[in-house]
C-alpha cells in the first residue's frame, strides 16, 4: 500500500471509529489527509469502498495472525489460548478497526451484512479449531458454534473494558487473567 493510500486508510479508520460511518464525509477525510478529492478517488471509488477495504484488510490480518499462531500448537486448548492472545493484541493495536466492525454488525443495510459476515467468518475459524479438537478427542464435546462465539466475545468484552480503563491495558496481564478465569477451567473440564 503506498503512502497516500495508507494515510487515507488510517485517517478513515480513525474518523469512522470516532464519528461513525454516516457522520464522516469524503470532504472530511480529504481535508484531514490533506489531499484533493481526485487523489482520494484515484485510490478508492467511494466512502463505501474505503470502509469495505478497512474491514476486509483488518479481518484478513486477524485471520492470518491466528493461522500463524495456531499452526505452532498441538493441543486445542493451546490453539484457543493463541486465538485469544492474537485477538487481544489486534484489538489493542487496531482498536479503531474493531470498533468500526462491531458497531456495524447490527442492521440489514449492506454495510451491516458485510461486517456481520466478516465477524461470522472469524468465528467459523475458531469453531473449526474446536471441531478438529473434538474429532481428535483433544477437546470436550460442546456446542462448538456457541463456544467459538464465547471465545470471540473476549474481544468484545475487552473492547468495553478498554473504554472503562481509558485505554490503559497490559496485554500480557489481561491475557493471564483470561487464562486463569477461562482456559484453566476449560482445560480442567476436558479431564472430567
Amino acid at each position: 500500500m503506498n503512502k497516500t493510500k495508507r494515510k487515507i486508510f488510517e485517517t478513515s479508520m480513525k474518523l469512522f471509529s470516532e464519528k461513525g460511518y454516516d457522520a464522516t464525509s469524503i470532504e472530511e477525510i480529504t481535508a484531514t489527509v490533506g489531499v484533493a478529492k481526485g487523489t482520494l478517488y484515484y485510490h478508492f471509488t467511494s466512502k463505501e469502498e474505503i470502509f469495505n477495504f478497512l474491514v476486509e484488510e483488518g479481518m484478513k490480518l486477524l485471520k492470518n495472525s491466528i493461522e500463524i499462531k495456531t499452526s505452532r500448537c498441538e493441543k486445542t486448548i493451546d490453539k484457543l489460548r493463541a486465538v485469544s492472545l492474537v485477538q487481544l493484541k489486534v484489538l489493542l493495536k487496531y482498536e479503531s478497526l474493531l470498533t468500526i466492525v462491531m458497531s456495524q454488525t447490527w442492521g440489514n443495510e449492506p454495510r451491516n451484512v458485510f461486517c456481520k459476515s466478516k465477524v461470522l467468518e472469524h468465528i467459523s475459524v475458531i469453531e473449526k479449531i474446536i471441531k478438529e479438537g473434538q474429532e481428535k478427542g483433544d477437546f470436550f464435546e460442546c456446542n462448538s458454534e456457541l463456544m467459538a462465539c464465547e471465545i470471540f466475545s473476549l474481544t468484545c468484552s475487552t473492547l468495553i473494558y478498554l473504554r472503562k480503563t481509558e485505554g490503559k491495558l497490559d496485554v500480557q496481564k489481561l491475557y493471564k487473567e483470561y487464562e486463569k478465569t477461562l482456559f484453566e477451567k476449560l482445560d480442567a473440564y476436558k479431564g472430567e
